[in-house]
């Protein structure tokens, strides 16, 4: 998820060691987009819910019942991508329903107020699955993979191992 005619993604920000998000996992996306994405770094194909959330040094397990209980509130839900969109630099499937998406991300800013999404830079919610980096993509390839569908079942905790590189440390399920 990043924020809407801000010329400015998340992939190009840096995060410090210990810094954490909130991940929508999308596994299904992966045999379509794999070939473009930093599968390097650890993270899979995703919709990101809230970057950066908490430090990781002021997660516990207080806040590991919290977020279960705040997720647990919340419906699984049928995600499908129909459609490529572009930020500059950035091309990306957009999911739907996008609200879903969002419903999530202003959940866990109103419990944690202090973790505005991407720290408070950008004004607009816009869900997305980051494709690939740069203008050199052809959109039409990655279209002819569409349509995809997955179902948004859990929100992963990863935690920023090093400044570069992501490892899962929590799964948080959604209602059935």
């Amino acid at each position: 998820m990043t924020f809407a005619n801000q010329g400015v993604h998340v992939a190009s920000m840096r995060f410090e060691e210990g810094e954490t998000a909130l991940i929508v996992g999308v596994p299904e996306a992966e045999p379509l987009v794999r070939r473009w994405r930093q599968r390097e770094i650890g993270v899979p194909a995703h919709v990101t819910v809230l970057a950066p959330f908490l430090h990781v040094s002021r997660i516990d397990e207080g806040t590991h019942g919290e977020l279960r209980a705040l997720f647990a509130r919340h419906s699984a839900f049928e995600v499908s991508f129909r459609r490529v969109g572009r930020f500059p630099e950035v091309v990306y499937l957009v999911p739907e329903p996008e609200a879903a998406f969002v419903n999530l991300t202003q959940a866990v800013v109103a419990r944690w107020p202090e973790t505005p999404p991407y720290r408070g830079t950008f004004a607009e919610i816009v869900p997305h699955l980051t494709v690939a980096l740069g203008s050199g993509l052809d959109e039409a390839k990655i279209a002819g993979g569409l349509p995809l569908t997955a179902t948004a079942a859990a929100v992963s905790l990863m935690v920023c191992d090093d400044g570069e590189h992501w490892s899962e440390v929590a799964e948080f399920r959604l209602a059935s």
